[in-house]
């Protein structure tokens, strides 16, 4: 299948390219744009009105646009708080013309408009988080949007660090490079989410994702399984990455980036024209990252390259081909599991006396997790009102070596630690195949924005695992020398042993999808959304390798009908609207065995219904930006263990039922601002309350684990001397304030708290036109602190970290 698409993908990219060798001359538009001071005005955007046909001037304030079709056109000159000037042409075949423009600002006023309309404001519309272009005052769900200027101002290297600049996000587990749940876990809304979007479609990696082909990330909150399924939602939310795309300017830059811990980075951001046509545009983004552990031994090392090509076939047709080839190779993080079925002896991680700076491994076992994630999007219009999207996805995803944990073990004490291992060479791929229809169209005095979609996804999971404990070791003595034996060697000469469980075996599931939106207005101001998805899930069932049969109760079938409204009031148009929605998630359950037939294993999909409300304003001239909600959602058809006395011989038995549920609450606020010029804030606070309502007796009425922390803050604060002999330098601060974490929570173990922490961080930087140098400090005042979710993971102390950028 994998070596199908590349061939598939070889043979587009060839007929593509033999397309542009046989373009000839068409009408182009060129010319300059330049200050009232006469100096080249960069960043200034250029469109043909009426048409998508749009570009930037580059360094020197030149700029082109080709491909146009003989007619009369109005060219638009704008910027960010500028007011845009216009000119009207008429072009001939073959015909290019030059037309220049003279901005009335001069290039200091320019500088100052450009600082002043802040860096990181959130988007004003989006096409992904609605499956069509919508306005975030026009849509009725909270979502943020966090953007490539952020991840430069912040020296982002790593793809967590980003996402924590969210309200009510917080990052629960680190990746750990297996195949199921490998990836990092992040709590949304009381939920466990990961990272498996990319575009709107499924893009998953078994290691983390990289930063340097971010575009933006839009953080869904939220079940959104209406849109987009189940299979890239989770209950509370979704993440979604959208990816750099082509340019018709020529330009890029380069970056390098070391720090502590040995960290070495590379970058490369590349983009332009691939043709003299100009209708064949080219981006390759690509990163290069090393790093050692904070501790006594290991480390992460990463590739990453993203090839995109775009082809402007016609007016009407447009291909997009991206890609990601990722591939990383890691020492397991140091994580201890805690016991789970007697009570705890320590309650917190400072009562366990234990060194940190302990990996409990070594640097020759490793994982290895090679991902490709491969796009294709066809986007044809149809009409001046309707448009067709056609997207085919793969992804392919492996775990390759070994896992590490350490399990907290029966004895009377928490300091006695069983180190396991197990060895993967397991592959998950993801197809996907996507056709959405867009369009707007009149009933009377009512305007429609309507998606109709279809949606195929097809996974495949081979798994060839072996498990084996190793040994026992000492968490407080540091003189057990039982520590230090441990090797790669001596870890596969126990898995050879045969005394470890394995699992050979493959899955195979399908989901075919069709779903439709409505987006009514129904005034100017009121506006309605009405969605609805049938989505029906096909497991075909897990055969085991050596036995060559399928799993009892493995293969299934359900259907699941999910259905969202949404409205909207704009108070005030275009600045000030509330919103209100209720929305749905779902999770397929799997059939069980039960030890009586009076008693059906077949159960339903669970079910997640939230109801939010709440405001966003753009006040000020684009200078305040905000968002805030209150969400309620319950969860319900959780199965759980139960019990059933038989009508028929009056026994009890031991049952799985499905009456189970869960709530989660709570609020958040999002606040982006540029109250003066040259001054960035953002800043958000998450609340959650989340609590088993019908559970075991161990787990009812209990927060859970997943949920994370209760009270989450983020803020980062940047200022950027917009004028003078030091005009470009700024300085940035900004931290976290994390509640304390329930990582454990039952009746038989009791609490394990993750103790509240506060991370502060802080840099300064110069940006001129064509560098950029900064340094960053992380938790700058070295604070300890620890994720997991019925586990212990310290995280990395204090971290300094230097970049230099060149732009051309």
């Amino acid at each position: 299948m994998k070596i199908k698409l590349r061939l598939t993908l070889l043979l587009i990219l060839t007929t593509g390219f033999q397309i542009v060798l046989q373009a000839q001359q068409q009408s182009a538009l060129q010319g300059k744009v330049t200050t009232a001071d006469g100096q080249p005005a960069d960043g200034i955007t250029v469109t043909l009105t009426n048409t998508k046909k749009t570009t930037a001037t580059n360094k020197q304030g030149e700029y082109k646009i080709t491909g146009i079709k003989p007619g009369s056109y109005t060219i638009r000159v704008t910027a960010v708080g500028l007011k845009p000037v216009d000119k009207t042409i008429t072009i001939n075949e073959g015909e290019i013309i030059v037309t220049d423009f003279v901005l009335t600002e001069n290039h200091s006023e320019l500088q100052e408009v450009v600082i002043a309309a802040g860096k990181n404001k959130p988007a004003a519309s989006s096409e992904t988080v609605a499956k069509m272009p919508l306005s975030r005052l026009e849509n009725p769900q909270m979502y943020t949007t966090l953007g490539k200027d952020l991840i430069e101002e912040q020296v982002t290297t790593d793809f967590g660090s980003l996402i924590k600049n969210t309200p009510g996000v917080y990052k629960i587990q680190g990746n750990r490079g297996i195949n199921t749940d490998g990836a990092a876990v992040y709590s949304i809304r009381g939920f466990r989410t990961e990272v498996s979007m990319i575009d709107g479609m499924p893009g998953q990696t078994n290691g983390e994702m990289d930063p340097a082909n971010v575009e933006r990330v839009e953080v869904l909150k939220g079940p959104s399984a209406t849109l987009f399924g189940n299979v890239v939602t989770s209950l509370g939310g979704a993440v979604n990455i959208v990816t750099k795309k082509p340019i018709d300017t020529f330009g890029g830059q380069v970056a390098y980036t070391m720090g502590s811990y040995n960290l070495n980075r590379v970058t490369a951001d590349i983009y332009g024209p691939a043709n003299k046509a100009g209708n064949v545009l080219f981006r390759l983004n690509a990163a290069y990252q090393n790093q050692q552990s904070f501790q006594d031994a290991g480390f992460r090392k990463s590739l990453l390259l993203a090839p995109a090509l775009e082809f402007r076939a016609s007016d009407k047709l447009k291909i997009n081909l991206n890609a990601e080839f990722y591939n990383a190779e890691m020492t397991s993080p140091s994580t201890i599991f805690l016991n789970r079925t007697r009570p705890f002896i320590y309650d917190s991680p400072d009562k366990m006396g234990f060194n940190w700076k302990r990996s409990y491994t070594t640097n020759d076992i490793t994982m290895k997790m090679p991902t490709t994630n491969v796009r294709a999007v066809a986007t044809y219009k149809i009409t001046n009102n309707w448009t067709s999207q056609t997207i085919v996805s793969n992804n392919t995803r492996k775990s390759d070596g070994y896992y590490q944990y350490q399990f907290v073990r029966m004895a009377k004490s928490d300091d006695t630690l069983e180190r396991n291992f197990s060895l993967y060479n397991t592959i998950n791929s993801t197809l996907g195949v996507q056709q959405n229809f867009t369009g707007t169209f009149t009933t009377g005095a009512i305007k429609h924005r309507l998606l109709v979609g279809l949606d195929y996804v097809r996974f495949t999971m081979n798994n060839d695992i072996s498990n084996t404990g190793l040994d026992t070791i000492n968490g407080t003595y540091f003189d057990d020398r039982n520590y230090a034996k441990i090797s790669r060697a001596i870890v596969d000469q126990k898995i050879l042993a045969g005394k470890s469980g394995a699992v050979h075996n493959h899955t195979i599931t399908e989901v075919y999808s069709a779903y439709a939106s409505d987006v009514i207005n129904i005034t100017d101001n009121l506006l309605a959304m009405l969605s609805l998805r049938v989505d029906g899930f096909d497991s075909k069932g897990t055969r085991n390798h050596i036995a060559d049969t399928i799993a009892a109760f493995t293969s299934y079938h359900q259907t699941s009908v999910s259905p969202k409204l949404g409205l909207v009031y704009q108070v005030v148009k275009n600045k000030v609207s509330v919103f209100a929605n209720y929305m749905n998630g779902f999770i397929n359950v799997a059939p069980v065995s039960q030890p009586t037939n009076e008693v059906s294993g077949v159960f339903k999909p669970q079910q997640a219904n939230q109801v939010e409300g709440g405001v966003k304003a753009t006040l000020f001239n684009d200078k305040l930006n905000f968002t805030a909600s209150y969400y309620d959602i319950r969860l319900t058809n959780v199965t759980r263990p139960g019990s059933y006395t038989s009508e028929r011989d009056g026994k009890t038995y031991n049952v799985t039922v499905q009456d189970g549920s869960q709530t989660s609450k709570g609020f958040e606020l999002d606040v982006q601002a540029t109250p003066i010029t040259g001054l960035n804030i953002l800043a958000g606070y998450g609340y959650n309350d989340s609590k088993f309502t019908k559970s075991t007796a161990a787990l009812e009425g209990r927060r859970p684990p997943a949920a994370g922390p209760r009270n989450l803050f983020t803020s980062w604060f940047t200022y950027t001397l917009p004028k003078g002999k030091l005009k470009g330098f700024g300085l940035g601060a900004g931290g976290n304030y994390v509640d304390e974490h329930m990582t454990s929570n039952a009746l038989a173990t009791g609490v394990f708290t993750l103790p509240s922490y506060t991370l502060l961080n802080g840099t300064i930087f110069y940006e001129a036109r064509s560098y950029r140098l900064a340094v960053k400090v992380d938790n700058a005042t070295n604070e300890t602190y620890f994720v997991g979710q019925g586990t212990l993971t310290p995280q990395m102390p204090r971290s300094i970290s230097a970049n230099v950028t060149i732009k051309f």
